[in-house]
């Protein structure tokens, strides 16, 4: 009997990751062993599991699926990515490539695109979005070596994107060392680099600016990976003012 292609399913909204795997459950090639609903619990996933394919949303809490596809194709490089997301701009084209997905489809595409996506990429070959090919071509016709000149987002690292990420969603610098297990000298730091690099002088700048970048999502309450309060996360260890 022939092998079942396991597939980790990580998105945030429950609704269209329910969906996902009621539509993929149906095809009797696929073995959905996993859900994720955040960036972090993908690559938890992908570790313990060892899915062959893992479909990938980029927007998601805490840590995106940016972050998780560099992470995972370090660690479990032979784990096929394929991004599955609503954006549809150059910079996240580019960015999601580099970092290490095998395929890029829009949320838009319809069941029978999906399958073919999959397939493809299972195959070892590349798969993208008719929308998301027209991009790329447009970009090499016009001449460029890359899909979008440089700006202040690029020199961005990838801890201070996650710090951006975690400060647009409200938390303190206590709080944002807590989670990534860093100090809290080291998450001013972080802050203070942000600001210089994006010119922005406020949190309040920085919340807009992760807005502007699809950095946040909705809330979702998760423990704490490492720390002294591992696993007893709560509510009322966010800023009251965070943005709603």
């Amino acid at each position: 009997m022939k092998e079942k292609q396991r597939i980790v399913i990580a998105e945030d909204h429950t609704i269209l990751r329910e969906g996902l795997r009621a539509l993929l459950s149906s095809n009797p090639n696929f073995d959905i062993v996993g859900e994720a609903e955040d960036g972090q619990n993908a690559i938890r996933c992908v570790e313990k599991l060892k899915p062959h394919l893992i479909l990938m949303d980029l927007s998601m809490p805490r840590m995106n699926g940016m972050e998780a596809i560099r992470e995972i194709k370090k660690q479990c490089p032979e784990t096929k990515i394929l991004a599955l997301t609503v954006h549809k701009t150059e910079e996240y084209i580019l960015a999601t490539l580099q970092a290490g997905a095998d395929g890029y489809v829009l949320k838009d595409a319809t069941h029978t695109e999906l399958l073919i996506a999959i397939n493809s990429v299972l195959l070892g070959k590349s798969y993208l979005s008719p929308g998301v090919s027209e991009k790329v071509i447009e970009g090499y016709l016009e001449g460029r070596k890359t899909l979008k000149s440089s700006s202040s987002w690029d020199t961005l690292t990838p801890r201070e994107r996650e710090v951006l990420k975690l400060i647009g969603e409200g938390y303190k610098n206590k709080e944002i060392a807590d989670y990534l297990c860093i100090s809290v000298k080291t998450v001013e730091k972080h802050r203070a680099n942000l600001m210089k690099k994006l010119d922005l002088h406020n949190a309040s700048a920085l919340t807009a600016f992760a807005m502007e970048k699809g950095l946040i999502t909705k809330w979702i309450l998760l423990p704490w990976p490492c720390g002294p309060n591992s696993g007893s996360f709560s509510p009322d260890r966010l800023d009251s003012k965070r943005p709603t």
